[in-house]
């Protein structure tokens, strides 16, 4: 779903500023599940507006206003306005894993091999 704007005055975000902006939404979100604020797609290409942490990660036992970080990548002010689309939500499983601690991992072809280093 998308996330909207709930500023009660224009919001501007200067070329490489994060704010923190409001959206008025408060949800309950299931245990075993998080939720995702993501960046829109078209800030992004048309006005390098983006999440410094993307995907943002809202914690089930959250309970306060979902408010997103917005970053200005690109070269000019942008301005935020009441009700605009400012990101996307989506609530998705957690998996929860036990550790196991190893003195050896299991060998594979890539193996320690970086960026780079998958065929691509």
């Amino acid at each position: 779903m998308d996330l909207h704007a709930a500023v009660p005055d224009d919001l501007a975000i200067e070329p490489g500023a994060i704010v923190l902006v409001p959206t008025g939404l408060e949800v309950a979100i299931p245990e075993g599940f998080e939720g995702q604020v993501r960046p829109r797609s078209g800030l992004a290409v048309k006005h390098g507006i983006s999440l410094p942490n993307t995907p943002a990660t809202i914690d089930s036992d959250y309970r306060g206003e979902i408010r997103v970080p917005l970053i200005n990548h690109g070269r000019d002010v942008f301005r935020i306005t009441r009700g605009m689309r400012i990101a996307q939500f989506v609530v998705a499983p957690v998996v929860r894993v036990e550790w196991e601690e190893s003195v050896e991992l299991p060998i594979t072809d890539r193996a320690r091999g970086g960026f780079g280093h998958s065929g691509v």
